[in-house]
């Protein structure tokens, strides 16, 4: 009988358990966009995750969202990760870089660059800059023949990826940033081969991959989307023919796996799970709503055909999340006012269980 805590085989990597860290971001990052000591030693002391898929790493300078992210687009940044991929494998554990563009969920506050997009259509919201929340700017429509290189923009930052010791990668396409936005029936208004009809506006997102897949091999891909997701304002039409159609696309590839958020009603991410050949990760409950992912929900997607389930919040507050639910121990509360604001505390300061003596 499957549960999470069977081993599974997910490309070159054998994982102990069916448990996923999920995506998750801290703005920890220092100056330049370069990881620090502070986050080897956070991603360390979750390495008992079947597999960690770190926060979103800019591929490129126009492709950062948020102040205080990493990059993987400079040799500095690579330098940077070695230390954290190598204090994750230290303890045992192995760790995808999810790369994340923000299209125009950005600011020139924080890049000194106008943010691109597929139309000029901005986000819905604020966004974050180095002197706090504003309106998502109107971004610039990107010409057809640039297109291209931002979807190159993945593959190249894969390559450094591995470099620092990453043991694969996984495109963020989900929650509004730039694959999303390509997806999207209203961010994305184009009348090129990018827009309009599914089949153009999943040609990014299948460009995207296949320059990943490409620079680090299938085995070492990964991608998440979020189905019928509104995140920044997005919208999708036609959501279960545009993730079949797009799942279509990239089965070929020969991917690690599709990582899906419960962003859509349970029938059509069941039929999404029916439609993909390879490994599926499930997060089943909605990004930063009001429930976290708990064992009930996790065995739940196992029993639907997901083979990995990843865990958010669960795992912030709870370093040893695998140990407490293989226990049935308490799972900690997190502190959601520490989520961004720098620093060591509500970061490294959550600690093991710790048994009564």
């Amino acid at each position: 009988m499957t549960t999470l805590f069977t081993s599974y085989r997910l490309g070159g990597l054998t994982l102990p358990n069916r448990m996923v860290m999920a995506p998750m971001t801290r703005v920890r990052a220092a100056a330049g966009g370069l990881a620090t000591s502070s986050m080897a030693t956070y991603y360390a002391q979750r390495a008992t995750a079947g597999l960690i898929v770190s926060e979103g790493v800019q591929p490129s300078a126009i492709g950062q969202s948020n102040p205080g992210t990493p990059g993987l687009h400079t040799d500095e940044q690579v330098e940077a990760w070695r230390l954290v991929t190598a204090a994750v494998h230290a303890n045992g554990g192995r760790i995808f870089a999810q790369l994340m563009h923000g299209g125009r969920v950005s600011h020139s506050d924080t890049t000194g660059l106008q943010p691109v997009g597929p139309s000029a259509v901005p986000a819905v919201g604020d966004v974050f800059t180095p002197t706090g929340l504003q309106p998502a700017p109107t971004p610039r429509a990107l010409d057809t023949a640039e297109v291209p290189e931002h979807a190159r923009s993945y593959g190249d930052a894969a390559r450094r990826a591995v470099d620092a010791g990453f043991d694969g990668v996984e495109l963020h396409g989900a929650n509004g940033y730039l694959i999303s936005q390509f997806l999207s029936s209203n961010a994305n208004l184009r009348t090129d081969r990018y827009g309009g009809p599914i089949v153009n506006r999943i040609r990014f997102a299948v460009e995207a991959v296949a320059a990943t897949v490409e620079a680090v091999g299938g085995d070492r891909t990964g991608i998440r989307f979020s189905p019928g997701g509104t995140f920044w304002g997005v919208q999708e039409t036609d959501v279960r023919e545009l993730y079949t159609a797009l799942l279509a696309e990239l089965a070929p590839l020969g991917l690690a796996y599709v990582h899906l958020e419960a962003t859509a009603d349970e029938e059509v991410l069941v039929a999404l799970r029916r439609a993909w050949p390879g490994a599926l990760i499930m997060n089943p409950v909605l990004p930063m709503g009001p429930k976290q992912t708990s064992r009930d929900d996790a065995d739940h997607w196992l029993g639907l055909g997901a083979d990995l389930i990843s865990f958010g919040r669960a795992f912030l507050a709870n370093p040893d999340l695998v140990e407490r639910l293989r226990g049935g121990l308490p799972i900690a509360p997190v502190d959601e006012g520490t989520y961004y604001q720098g620093g060591d505390a509500g970061y490294l300061t959550y600690s093991a269980h710790q048994y009564a003596g």
